[in-house]
């Protein structure tokens, strides 16, 4: 047997140390953190801004804490659509959905403990927003509430109920806001009908749909998060208004730990401690400088000029909890599809 020649060797080496550092490179990861510890963040489509500072927030902490590097990936997509992917076999770590029946799927597939919403406070809502209106400057359709949406001739921008969080929740708030005011369930279905009559364009998520008003300039309203409309006037000035309706729905926005994921990649550990971030103080005050409603008091406070005063209704209040109303209202042949196949 004959010995490998050293300079062949050496050539090798620096050969298998190059194409390494590329790999590295190519993946968009310094060479010193090509073999870190990474966790995927699956997430609705309007928390893009508050993740990307969140994220790199969460991992210098966590390396000051315990020393180990923590870098966290990001998807983006409509909360329901997300939650498909997740169910099909994105490895996602955690996710951080609109509404809680988004992770209720993930349970029916089981890939999350169906205890979630138990494992972290305020069931497992960090935080939360509501729906809001965005129109164009000087409001010049006069929409001021609810019923404004449904009359002829005013074009509403709204996302599919059935692919994301933000249209459930604004077909919620408009059908819980005839119910909160004394209506009854037909007075809801006839004015939640009216307004998805006035709607040109489902976009599959609320970005999408965000989209379609601000660059496409198609509509008159866009109903969306309050963060969201923040975003947009921050971002086009005063081309835009936001009108808060009379009432409005209490939209949460659950987390969970991915246990199937988690689990098979060792990275529960790391995975608890991104969540358990979110509720810290500095996880809070980030929420809140991207105008969604912390659970942290100081946080509120210290931001308190983001959030104007808005009655809110829950999901609980009017429709029985989440299961309930995506039964009624979104499964196949339920309300909604009555409703817009009519």
């Amino acid at each position: 047997m004959t010995s490998q020649n050293p300079r062949r060797a050496v050539t090798k080496s620096l050969l298998i140390s190059s194409f390494l550092a590329a790999s590295a490179t190519l993946f968009g990861l310094p060479q010193a953190q090509a073999a870190d510890t990474v966790l995927l963040n699956a997430a609705y489509d309007v928390t893009r801004e508050l993740f990307k500072e969140i994220n790199p927030a969460f991992s210098a902490e966590w390396k000051k804490t315990t020393g180990e590097t923590v870098n966290v990936n990001q998807s983006h997509g409509g909360s329901s659509k997300q939650a498909r992917s997740v169910a099909d076999g994105l490895e996602a770590s955690v996710v951080t959905m609109n509404q809680a029946n988004d992770i209720d799927i993930l349970v029916e597939r089981g890939v999350v403990a169906a205890d979630w919403s138990k494992k972290f406070p305020n069931n497992a809502s960090p935080f939360y927003s509501t729906m809001v209106y965005l129109v164009r400057k000087g409001n010049p359709k006069q929409i001021k509430d609810w019923a404004d949406l449904a009359k002829p001739g005013v074009k509403v921008i709204i996302p599919h109920p059935k692919t994301s969080g933000n249209g459930r929740y604004t077909y919620l708030a408009a059908w819980g806001a005839v119910i909160k005011k004394g209506g009854n369930e037909a007075q809801a279905r006839d004015l939640v009908s009216k307004i998805f009559k006035n709607v040109p364009i489902l976009d599959a998520g609320g970005r999408g749909a965000t989209t379609t008003f601000t660059q496409r300039e198609i509509g008159d309203v866009l109903v969306t998060f309050e963060n969201e409309v923040n975003l947009v006037r921050e971002e086009f000035g005063d081309k835009f208004d936001v009108v808060y309706p009379s009432i409005s729905i209490l939209a949460e926005s659950p987390v969970a730990v991915v246990d199937k994921v988690v689990d098979k990649r060792n990275l529960r550990k790391q995975a608890t401690g991104y969540i358990n971030f979110l509720y810290s103080e500095q996880g809070q005050e980030i929420i809140a400088k991207h105008s969604l409603r912390p659970r942290s008091e100081k946080a509120f406070k210290k931001y308190n000029a983001n959030f104007r005063q808005v009655s809110l209704f829950t999901i609980e209040d009017v429709f029985g909890g989440w299961k309930a109303a995506q039964a009624r209202h979104f499964a196949d042949g339920g309300e909604f599809d009555k409703i817009y196949n009519k």
